[in-house]
């Protein structure tokens, strides 16, 4: 792939990558991803996918934006107020990187929407704020034999798991059945998903170029307070409820 003198200048930094170059950044021109949520995880995610020069990035979320939502969705800002986040999030990637093309899927991810949603991607970013979701996505992504990034936040806390259906551990090998839901919500600290979800972007972009080593089969944790990451191996489990051969 050439690339014209505008797409060398704004891809100076990732073309002299030996991990990527021209080989890389062409795959990554050519990839589609979808993001799953454009709050405090999706925030961060695209706008970094959006500077990469991911070529087509998907946008699935049914909500609007709310006052409250400002503190830690960077995508958005005051004046999106009441918008479709799927609307404000475009725009703001759009305008950082013209040459992305951005799908925006105005609807919350269900049973009935996954197949055809996942349909058209390569690879799936689970920045949703919610286990039903999350275990949703994890199903979808598994039928449709879809790799994805795994990511949850609470208080100060944050974790993140890449998945390759059927080769590696799945999000329900780690989390068989989903925990209560906290009572009362609080949080998260604005900064935790921005650190979590620029992994998550990471992670996808390794994906699409073949660089380095991706976060399957180990499960990273990372905690704000004492600014401390820790690193869990996790294996495939023969009887997760999932990807299991006992069912």
């Amino acid at each position: 792939m050439n690339f014209d003198e505008s797409a060398q200048q704004r891809y100076a930094r990732q073309l002299a990558l030996p991990e990527i170059g021209a080989a890389g950044q062409a795959k990554l021109a050519a990839a589609r991803l979808l993001l799953v949520g454009v709050g405090g995880l999706g925030s961060p995610a695209g706008f970094y996918l959006a500077a990469a020069g991911i070529g087509t990035l998907g946008l699935a979320d049914g909500d609007r934006l709310d006052l409250s939502n400002l503190q830690r969705q960077i995508a958005h800002t005051t004046a999106d107020v009441g918008r479709l986040k799927v609307e404000s999030a475009a725009r703001t990637f759009q305008a950082l990187n013209p040459a992305v093309q951005i799908r925006q899927h105005a609807e919350r991810l269900t049973e009935v929407n996954a197949g055809a949603l996942l349909r058209d991607y390569d690879f799936v970013i689970d920045a949703t704020d919610n286990f039903e979701s999350k275990y949703l996505i994890a199903a979808a992504c598994h039928a449709a034999d879809k790799p994805y990034s795994h990511a949850g936040i609470l208080r100060f806390f944050g974790q993140t798991l890449t998945v390759l259906p059927g080769q590696t551990a799945c999000y329900r090998c780690v989390f068989a059945d989903p925990p209560p839901p906290p009572t009362p919500a609080v949080g998260p600290l604005g900064v935790v998903p921005g650190v979590i979800g620029t992994i998550q972007a990471a992670e996808a972009i390794k994906f699409v170029t073949g660089a380095g080593k991706l976060l399957t089969n180990r499960l990273l944790t990372f905690d704000a307070l004492t600014m401390q990451f820790r690193e869990i191996a996790v294996r495939r489990n023969a009887a997760c409820p999932l990807c299991g051969k006992i069912s």
